[in-house]
């Protein structure tokens, strides 16, 4: 494998990202999201928005490179208190210190090369130094692929589902939760 790294995102990355989140979402979400929606995506105005997100704090982003190639990347921050909330809407106990990791994408040309997995360790590493302890990510319950993804990160759905109107589809996503300290076991 080519020196694959893991690294903070720059708004020069903007373009890259774009393209990484794109191909991904148009073969990955092909059977979630109607086609309207896929290609209703931008690519200028969704570059626009990763170009001032990447400018914008507290977000992090991290990309994943093999070589000269940007393979995939990671957005995580402070979780909103409407995303952590428990199924009452009460908020819990732990809130200042819970992560929503909002994305973790990695093209299909460059999947199951563990880009992935060090993206979430990376980002895990990341946010525990910045004061979290738990991670929370909303995942359609539809998409088995990162379900399994989270859950060999020991991060499983702990009971919240929400609906999204997605172009007047409805997608279910379960809220997994689960521990910074990853310990991402290694398949050979």
């Amino acid at each position: 494998m080519a020196d694959a790294e893991v690294r903070a995102a720059t708004p020069a990355d903007a373009p890259e990202i774009t393209q990484v989140q794109l191909a991904t979402w148009r073969s990955a979400y092909a059977e979630l999201l109607p086609p309207e929606v896929l290609s209703g995506l931008d690519e200028a105005a969704t570059t626009q928005q990763w170009t001032e997100a990447l400018h914008s704090e507290p977000t992090t982003v991290l990309v994943a490179t093999e070589g000269d190639w940007l393979a995939g990347f990671c957005v995580a921050g402070p979780a909103p208190e409407q995303e952590a909330a428990a199924a009452d809407g009460s908020a819990p106990p732990d809130l200042a210190t819970v992560a929503l990791v909002s994305t973790v994408l990695v093209e299909p040309r460059w999947g199951r090369r563990g880009h992935g997995g060090r993206l979430l360790a990376t980002m895990a590493q990341r946010l525990t130094e910045g004061g979290a302890t738990r991670g929370i990510s909303w995942v359609p319950e539809a998409d088995s692929v990162s379900l399994a993804f989270f859950e060999h990160a020991g991060w499983l759905p702990d009971g919240t589902v929400r609906t999204l109107d997605a172009g007047g589809r409805p997608v279910r996503e379960l809220r997994l939760s689960g521990p910074l300290d990853l310990q991402l076991k290694h398949h050979h």
